[in-house]
């Protein structure tokens, strides 16, 4: 019966099946051959399928990056286009605006003028119908106030709650805030 636990004695086996198989000279012509099948395999595959995969995506990912750009042009291009109308539309309406206060300013000069003529040549008679005058206007600019301050809180309640107010409660609550 052979020894179960052979002792070392430092010798190689002359055997021919000790050590690592791959690096038994014997074996190294089929080792090569299955690699150059394998490797042509690999290569076989990664060129008929990997390539044109990733040849495929970088195409798309570029036509797609190509079109986002076009189209963020395309919106910049329409935001300058907005800007430069909203820019014209305001500089119209100061324009307007200026030409109605100097219309107004206009007005109210040549009607102050009229009312210091009228009150130096008529002296006391006329500065009392003068006066009488002026609390009337004053008594109707606060009804056309009045008045726009209730349209106007009709409109913004209107705008910014979306409910209707009614006349009778838009006056009502410009009546309270009234000094």
């Amino acid at each position: 019966m052979a020894d179960p636990h052979p002792t070392m004695t430092g010798t190689a086996d002359t055997s021919g099946q000790a050590g690592f198989p791959p690096f038994h000279t014997t074996t190294y012509p089929s080792q090569i051959f299955w690699l150059a099948i394998s490797f042509t395999l690999l290569l076989v595959f990664m060129w008929s399928f990997v390539v044109p995969r990733i040849g495929g995506t970088l195409s798309d990912r570029k036509r797609r990056i190509a079109d986002e750009i076009a189209k963020a042009e395309q919106d910049r291009k329409e935001a300058d286009h907005a800007w430069n109308t909203y820019q014209n539309t305001l500089l119209e309406a100061r324009q307007r605006a200026r030409g109605l206060v100097e219309d107004n300013r206009t007005h109210v000069l040549a009607d102050v003028e009229r009312a210091e003529k009228a009150a130096d040549s008529e002296a006391d008679g006329a500065i009392r119908e003068a006066e009488a005058r002026v609390a009337n206007l004053r008594s109707q600019a606060r009804d056309h106030i009045r008045r726009a301050a209730e349209d106007a809180s009709i409109s913004i309640v209107a705008r910014l709650l979306g409910e209707t107010v009614s006349g009778e409660e838009a006056a009502a609550a410009v009546r309270s805030v009234e000094v």
